[in-house]
């Protein structure tokens, strides 16, 4: 059986409305939002008694998304927003856009932060990295022409 499509990433995050509205400034549009909850979640995740608030969030082209969570219970027991770009595991999440020099001087408005410079790659792409809501690694690609 082949693998169909990666259907969405998650990112937990304490504030889910700045969140969002840092996501849709970038041009990611608001799918929906729920709050999860019940013995059948509890199941899925392994965490027992839940409660979660999401946010689903799908890119303008509609193939990818991001699940934006906000635990109520259980509490949050670990902290990866600040690990720099060589460390283990789930890291960023990099998307593709127009103009990197527009979108940063949008994002820097709601709090965007550069990592290190905007730099150009083979004279294929523009790339750079910023610390979004609550440091969150993002990456932003420019095809170059």
């Amino acid at each position: 059986m082949a693998l169909k499509r990666m259907d969405n990433m998650g990112i937990v995050v304490e504030d889910l409305g700045v969140t969002i509205d840092f996501f849709r400034e970038l041009g990611l549009e608001l799918e929906g939002r729920a709050t999860i909850e019940g013995e059948w979640a509890g199941r899925v995740t392994g965490l027992g008694d839940q409660h979660v608030e999401i946010a689903m969030m799908r890119t303008p082209d509609g193939h990818s998304r991001l699940e934006l969570s906000r635990f109520l219970t259980p509490a949050v027991v670990e902290d990866h927003r600040n690990a720099p770009v060589n460390a283990l595991g789930y890291l960023r999440v990099m998307f593709t856009v127009d103009d990197i020099n527009e979108t940063l001087e949008r994002l820097r408005k709601c709090g965007a932060q550069l990592v290190g410079d905007v730099v150009d790659y083979q004279d294929t792409y523009r790339l750079c990295y910023i610390r979004g809501p609550e440091g969150l690694l993002i990456g932003l690609a420019q095809e170059l022409s």
